[in-house]
């Protein structure tokens, strides 16, 4: 793949703090991609996300349905978003990306930050929607419109149905992957890294499906338990940010330093927090059998090779934490309706069969799953760019 379509680095004329705009690829105009605020956000990562997009998208290609792949984007802002004037801050940049938002760039939640809160911070910086440049994509856009509105209304015990699609996909993905080696899921063992919206989803998802999570971390550290923790206690009692109020713990539940997790003794490890955790000097620590990258860029190259090598599978991020874009589209262009059942059902067989058709794809080239899966995409990008055109 060629070099990103466009690059934008915008600094803050108030605070001289740094965000990024990376549009990958268009296609029919458009390009998908959240928008992330994270202390040390740099370019060459707002780049390699925007690259992730485009494979999300064009992974995600159905000729028989209706929602089309758009290109490949991503935002990011260099700032604590718990830091006072974080919100104000992001309000500026969106202010100062209207352009793209209002005609090429759809974008919402991502690290660091909610989708109400960047709604609020779209509204107030003059935006109809952080997802307006597909609308003129629609057949009918009121009843497209109304209908992801109805679905973002929608709760499941308490939590709103979009914060919980993204985690039934990455738990779909590892469930296939036991499945295929013959693992029970009763007696496997998971740690998760990141309790906030995609690892608290995945943690459910994989402990209502009878996996036992042993550790969870966040910042305050790793919560562990061999036996198993009380996964629904600890989402009850996390903030925003998914830190969790260690006065639910229970006796034999221990809180251990943060990095704890990567070498609990487990089957699954989940990093569903940040880019990079994994890397060539702390690969070594890992015992699993598995690693389900939730996170975007969890896990490093050397530290994957080495992973490989020593018969770890790495499942990559480009398709195990690619439900939540796809459900906004499925949803949006009415391949599915505002309903939880409908959307649980319908994202674990697209992620399922996504999964089966990489981990095929990689035993056939006798590579890994990431290999496997840009190879795919590879294979998918000249029928899009055929049909719809890139740069349009």
């Amino acid at each position: 793949m060629t070099a990103p379509l466009m690059s934008l680095v915008w600094t803050d004329h108030v605070t001289g703090r740094q965000g990024f705009l990376v549009v990958d690829r268009l296609v029919r105009g458009v390009a998908s991609g959240g928008l992330r605020m994270r202390p040390g956000c740099t370019l060459e990562e707002v780049t390699g996300l925007a690259r992730g997009m485009t494979m999300k998208e064009a992974l995600h290609y159905n000729p028989e349905g209706r929602y089309v792949p758009l290109g490949g984007a991503k935002g990011g802002i260099d700032c604590d978003p718990q830091d006072p004037g974080a919100y104000a801050l992001l309000v500026r940049y969106l202010r100062a990306m209207r352009p793209y938002v209002e005609s090429l760039w759809t974008t919402g939640e991502d690290l660091g930050l909610t989708q109400d809160l960047v709604d609020r911070a779209a509204a107030e910086a003059g935006l109809v929607s952080s997802i307006q440049a597909v609308y003129p994509l629609l057949d009918d856009e009121a009843a497209a419109r109304r209908r992801l509105a109805d679905a973002f209304a929608v709760e499941v015990d308490g939590i709103g149905l979009d914060e919980l699609v993204g985690g039934c996909g990455v738990a779909e993905s590892a469930l296939t992957a036991l499945d295929r080696a013959g693992v029970p899921y009763r007696g496997t063992r998971v740690a998760v890294q990141g309790l906030g919206t995609m690892g608290g989803a995945t943690a459910r998802f994989l402990a209502r499906a009878g996996l036992t999570v042993v550790a969870v971390a966040d910042v305050k550290g790793t919560i562990h338990n061999p036996a198993g923790l009380d996964v629904e206690a600890l989402l009850r009692a996390r903030d925003a940010y998914g830190t969790v109020d260690r006065a639910v713990l229970r006796p034999g539940d221990a809180d251990l330093p943060g990095d704890a997790w990567l070498s609990a003794d487990v089957e699954v490890l989940v990093p569903a927090a940040v880019s990079y955790v994994v890397d060539a000097a702390n690969e070594h620590l890992v015992t699993a059998r598995w690693i389900v990258e939730a996170a975007n860029m969890p896990v490093l190259p050397e530290a994957e090779e080495r992973l490989t090598a020593r018969g770890v599978t790495v499942l990559p991020d480009v398709v195990v934490n690619s439900g939540t874009n796809a459900w906004w589209w499925w949803t949006l262009f009415g391949d599915i309706g505002p309903d939880a059942d409908e959307a649980f059902a319908h994202t674990r067989r697209s992620m399922r069969a996504l999964v089966e058709l990489m981990l095929d794809r990689a035993e056939g080239d006798g590579t890994t799953p990431r290999a496997a899966a840009h190879a795919l995409v590879s294979d998918r990008l000249p029928v899009i760019a055929e049909r719809f055109g890139w740069y349009r």
